[in-house]
């Protein structure tokens, strides 16, 4: 039989990361063994299920690259792929396996079967010798499957191992609520089964649930597919990734300017390795060597400082071309209107410099705005920092002489009238360059000194540094 995996995002929230991670792991498993991924969606939690979230995640699959071959939105042979369509059907599994002995109904308050629990476990008994009702009983209240107590529960694990779980460990647990919705256990194995899934890789916070998942399958009279349990992403501090780590979902990092084949990539890495050696990598040689056997089953840590070094690196691979593209609704977003043709142009010349210091494409737009607009203010930090020492007005006055006098106005014309103003001032370089860029772009982040003066011109960059000094008088 040919791999079959599957992603069922509940669409009740953003694509976390660590679930991106998971249907990436599934999609490289498919396209490795030529198999086929699945995309269902699990929305039987109708309340808090919206029509935003579905549209949210499915787009961050496909902004990950992650193409699926069956589910929503592409069909099947299976018919539906939302479980929301399927309530009635998880139902009647439900009521079957009642008729069949496997499960009962159970309508008591939850006080007294807490109590009944400890009392079994005070006696070292399994919680269904005091909690199980025989199955003629009226057909009300919730649905418990009936976990057999021959032994325990095994299966192996291809990232973990060996696992055993005592059967005692493993409580009857509902399939089926009082209302008629089926459970979390009942609807994904049901779908397991019936859409031939043969592989489930999935974080291993889902660990206790599958003793329950295969109890319920041998109920069903199926065979269960093979697990394998991925390791959580961690914090830098050690702790599970949540929100207090900062940005948790996949929207986010898109909306951040990151790439996505540098995400692709970087959550590849998070318990996975090409080899001992290679960190960046195509996808292609991803799908070549991707194996579950291969996944780590020790927690990885996610490092955004990594990330925005590893997206930093795709950004400077990128054709200069495509880079001005991508990065030009940056620019207009900074601007807060659209570049003129002449404009773009501009930004065009002296796009493959900004790359060189880029590592989130909105950093670029804010670098050239100053290309387009007169800035307001100077960056405070830059202003503090450095033009509030001494001589820095003389620097500016230099600077202003040394390029009013040039006859052509181009990089090298400006560079050597520039180079020659550190031993005419008896100072470093840095103290001389400094104040001259932020005086004509508003800041010490910009563009190579040089390029941004050529590009602004010489009208501009004469009245920028006559600003400058007035400021400081």
């Amino acid at each position: 039989m040919s791999v079959r995996v599957r992603m069922a995002p509940s669409p009740t929230g953003y694509l976390h990361v660590g679930t991106g991670r998971a249907a990436l792991y599934n999609w490289l498993y498919a396209r490795h063994t030529g198999g086929t991924f699945i995309v269902r969606i699990d929305d039987t939690d109708l309340e808090r299920s919206t029509k935003e979230f579905e549209d949210e995640i499915l787009a961050s699959f496909r902004w990950l690259g992650l193409d699926w071959d069956e589910g929503v939105e592409v069909g099947g042979p299976h018919g539906t792929y939302r479980q929301s369509d399927r309530i009635d059907y998880y139902a009647s599994i439900a009521h079957r396996l009642v008729d069949e002995g496997h499960a009962y109904f159970d309508n008591r308050p939850t006080e007294e079967l807490e109590e009944l629990r400890r009392k079994a476990q005070k006696e070292g008994k399994h919680p269904g010798h005091y909690i199980r009702r025989p199955s003629t009983e009226a057909s009300e209240g919730v649905i418990r499957l009936s976990v057999p107590q021959d032994g325990p529960v095994e299966f192996s694990d291809v990232v973990r191992g060996d696992m055993s779980f005592a059967a005692a460990d493993v409580d009857d647990f509902i399939i089926l609520r009082s209302n008629g919705t089926p459970t979390y256990h009942l609807a994904s194995t049901v779908d397991d089964i019936d859409y031939e899934i043969t592989h489930v890789a999935r974080g291993e916070d889902l660990l206790p649930s599958t003793p329950k998942h295969i109890v319920l399958t041998k109920a069903l009279g199926a065979e269960e597919p093979t697990y394998a349990h991925l390791p959580l992403l961690f914090g830098t501090d050690g702790k599970k990734l949540s929100k207090r780590h900062g940005a948790t979902a996949v929207t986010d990092f898109r909306e951040a300017g990151y790439l996505p084949d540098a995400m692709f990539n970087y959550l590849a890495n998070l318990g996975w390795s090409l080899d001992s050696e290679t960190t960046i990598f195509t996808r292609d040689k991803a799908v070549a060597a991707f194996d579950l056997t291969d996944v780590s089953k020790n927690p990885a840590a996610f490092d955004v400082a990594k990330l925005d070094w590893m997206n930093g690196e795709y950004v400077r691979a990128m054709d200069p071309e495509r880079f001005a593209d991508l990065v030009r609704p940056q620019v207009e977003s900074s601007l807060g209107r659209a570049l003129t043709r002449g404009e773009f142009d501009t930004f065009s010349a002296i796009a493959p410099l900004v790359q060189e210091r880029t590592r989130l494409l909105p950093e670029a737009g804010d670098q050239v705005v100053f290309l387009f607009e007169e800035f307001e203010a100077y960056d405070d930090t830059s202003w503090n920092k450095v033009m509030t020492k001494d001589g820095v007005a003389e620097t500016l006055a230099a600077a202003n002489e040394a390029l009013g006098d040039l006859g052509d106005w181009d990089i090298p014309a400006i560079e050597s009238a520039l180079r020659a103003l550190p031993e005419l001032l008896g100072i470093g370089a840095g103290k001389a360059f400094q104040p001259i860029r932020i005086a004509v772009t508003g800041s010490s982040v910009s563009p190579p000194l040089f390029e941004s003066i050529a590009a602004l011109g010489r009208e501009r960059t004469l009245q920028r540094l006559e600003r400058a000094t007035n400021q400081l008088a």
